[in-house]
């Protein structure tokens, strides 16, 4: 017994303190938050202006609009009809193979658009449980239709699609972990890097399990606290 757990505290320091190698964890978190809170802000702006457009078409006879509408249900079938792997390596290879942008740069792109398709339907569905007297009251007020969205609509339509909105920040952080097949050293390549030079794989692997697992707990927290903080103002 005393034997295997002093093999353990070996392993535990081979791949975790010896030669500084926790900066590989360290470095390798920074790097995949830094991926995921990009891709989220990207995201959630690519699925609110598909929202917008796609409830906007409905309501609405406008040409541009129903053009633009066509165009955001190709992008829809597209992006949520194949892999998110594959949409990645295309964007790394292809179409910025030849690009001196930052491999990040690319992962964010790639993920961010992924995550627009996805976040465009919530939007839309938060936007439409808003109740229809709202749009009329704004226009009462004298409201054209973008102050009316921006002042009363999506205010109102952001509490309801928090809960999924945060969901979709944490998958992205879990997706992130794709981003090592293109060479970038975020928190799961660490693991590679670690392995290859002490030849062990549990303790690397359960090491960056870990710290995924503590960190989708702190924004699980969080995303909690802000829907409180939200929903202070239905209480009045």
């Amino acid at each position: 017994m005393i034997e295997a757990l002093q093999s353990f505290g070996d392993s535990l320091y081979q791949n975790i303190i010896y030669d500084g190698r926790y900066w590989f964890y360290i470095d390798g978190l920074g790097v995949t938050l830094r991926i995921t809170l990009g891709a989220c802000l990207l995201g959630i702006t690519i699925g609110l202006i598909i929202a917008v457009i796609r409830v906007w078409a409905s309501e609405s006879k406008s040409a541009a609009l129903t053009v633009a509408n066509a165009v955001c249900r190709v992008y829809l079938a597209v992006i949520r009809g194949t892999p998110v792997m594959v949409q990645l390596l295309i964007f790394a290879f292809v179409i910025f193979g030849a690009s001196p942008l930052n491999r990040i740069w690319v992962a964010i792109i790639a993920l961010g658009i992924n995550s627009g398709a996805y976040s465009s339907e919530t939007i839309r569905a938060g936007i439409l449980a808003v109740d229809k007297g709202q749009t009329e009251a704004g226009r009462s007020l004298g409201l054209n239709t973008f102050d009316t969205y921006r002042f009363i609509i999506l205010p109102q339509a952001f509490k309801n699609v928090l809960p999924p909105l945060g969901n979709e920040l944490i998958m992205l952080l879990k997706e992130t972990a794709i981003v090592s097949a293109i060479a970038i050293n975020d928190l799961t390549r660490a693991y590679s890097r670690i392995s290859n030079q002490t030849y062990e794989f549990f303790i690397p692997l359960f090491t960056i399990a870990f710290i995924y697992f503590i960190v989708v707990m702190l924004m699980t927290l969080g995303l909690k606290y802000l829907e409180r903080w939200l929903r202070k103002s239905d209480n009045r």
